[in-house]
């Protein structure tokens, strides 16, 4: 593995992050970025800034670790400033993400809680726009992964429970924030490559996904005339704590991404870019679109 120390240094993606195979490393839900081996990037080092988003406000979900971890330090390093919504028991993660706003000079604002509870949505948007002093982006990442291979076994609580987290979540942080959204406002939904190329064992988790796609692009054609854009970023698999704590069996941890053409798992910072530019001005003419990050296995 080569050492990344930005992101634009030049080098040969397949040899850049960590390939299989991986230890075993089963966690407890919903998972800790900590205690991961190899430790996740999020960019911490590598993700440099421009500005691009200077004295944007935003509420990103699942801001503890992952994805939104890296979308979170990518936005402070370009200028804007955070709210964070986490599980309380993410706390230890959320702290360093916390720090590394705050380092970036910008301000974070930590909402712990389960966005499964309409209730909790309202009253978190709510806050994120009242603390901030506005609302301009919403990144929703926040995601409930839990393999079961037979659906004689997959029971409705589980299923209800995904749902509710990555499909019912979106749909109330939505219109909770729209009331406080202006015109050059941006929403940007996660959805998955399962959208299109559903694991078998990940019956709820991709058929939510593929929810969530349906949803960007109905909802990018119903605030376009606002000036309000909506898109969304399609990981592949990515190095992050819902793999070992449940999201994939422990067999398929050990040699996760393996099967991608370029033999590895995505880090989170590789995604971090696409929301930058999402959110920013300069995708202007972009919305109702979701962009891939894949590692070569390509969306329709």
């Amino acid at each position: 593995m080569n050492s990344p120390h930005d992101q634009f240094t030049m080098q040969d993606p397949t040899t850049q992050y960590p390939r299989p195979e991986f230890p075993s490393q089963p966690q407890p839900l919903p998972g800790l970025a900590r205690e991961m081996l190899p430790k996740p990037d999020h960019g911490e080092t590598s993700y440099k800034g421009f500005g691009r988003l200077k004295n944007r406000r935003a509420l990103i979900t699942g801001a503890d670790s992952g994805i939104g971890r890296a979308v979170a330090i990518a936005f402070a390093r370009e200028g804007a400033d955070i709210a964070l919504n986490y599980l309380p028991s993410e706390e230890p993660d959320a702290r360093e993400v916390a720090k590394l706003i705050s380092d970036a000079g910008r301000k974070a604002v930590p909402l712990p809680g389960d966005i499964s509870d309409v209730g909790f949505c309202t009253q978190l948007v709510d806050q994120a726009a009242r603390e901030l002093g506005g609302l301009d982006i919403l990144v929703n990442v926040a995601g409930k992964q839990q393999f079961v291979d037979d659906i004689a076994q997959l029971d409705s609580a589980q299923f209800e429970a995904t749902y509710r987290t990555n499909v019912f979540a979106m749909f109330w942080l939505c219109k909770a924030a729209l009331s406080h959204m202006p015109a050059g406002a941006t929403i940007i939904n996660t959805t998955s490559i399962q959208s299109y190329q559903p694991s078998a064992n990940l019956l709820d988790y991709a058929s939510s996904k593929a929810a969530i796609t349906a949803f960007t692009h109905a909802l990018a054609k119903q605030l376009a005339g606002k000036g309000i854009r909506v898109n969304a970023v399609a990981p592949g698999p990515i190095w992050t704590p819902l793999q070992p704590s449940g999201g994939q069996p422990q067999d398929k941890v050990e040699v996760f991404g393996s099967e991608v053409p370029m033999k590895r798992p995505g880090q989170p910072a590789e995604l971090a870019p696409v929301y930058v530019v999402l959110a920013s001005q300069e995708s202007s003419f972009v919305t109702g679109e979701v962009y891939g990050v894949t590692g070569g296995n390509h969306l329709p």
